[in-house]
């Protein structure tokens, strides 16, 4: 059973920048691809970015390309989601997750297929 849990969230005014961590507990954090998404209220949960296992690989939604930049520190156990230039339409509670994968270099972008969630931290950009 793997916990995640995120922070680094908070309110910020667009064109700023926050740094979102989640530190991974209770697996072995290097099997996992790890995916970052959101939610914001009264939408559905959409994709953000994911990471491969080895770190080597990487795909981003488009509304966040050249903005948002995902990364992890296998042995600090955690994966980071750098966030620069955010914009009031990013406001959202961002989740990390996490998929076990026997592929070094795969990234996932499909939310179901993600067996373990953090409880998600607050991101509010203010216009």
């Amino acid at each position: 059973q793997v916990q995640l849990v995120e922070s680094g969230g908070g309110l910020v005014q667009a064109g700023g920048s926050l740094r979102l961590s989640c530190a991974a507990s209770g697996g072995t954090f290097s099997r996992y691809c790890m995916g970052w998404f959101r939610q914001a209220p009264g939408k559905e949960r959409e994709f953000v970015a994911a990471i491969s296992r080895s770190g080597d690989n990487t795909r981003y939604a488009d509304s966040v390309k050249g903005r948002f930049t995902v990364s992890r520190d296998n042995d600090k156990n955690t994966v980071y989601l750098q966030m620069n230039s955010l914009k009031p339409e990013d406001t959202a509670v961002y989740y990390c997750a996490a998929r076990g994968t026997s592929y070094s270099s795969s990234v996932y972008s499909e939310g179901r297929s993600y067996e373990y969630w953090g409880q998600g931290t607050q991101v509010t950009v203010s216009s």
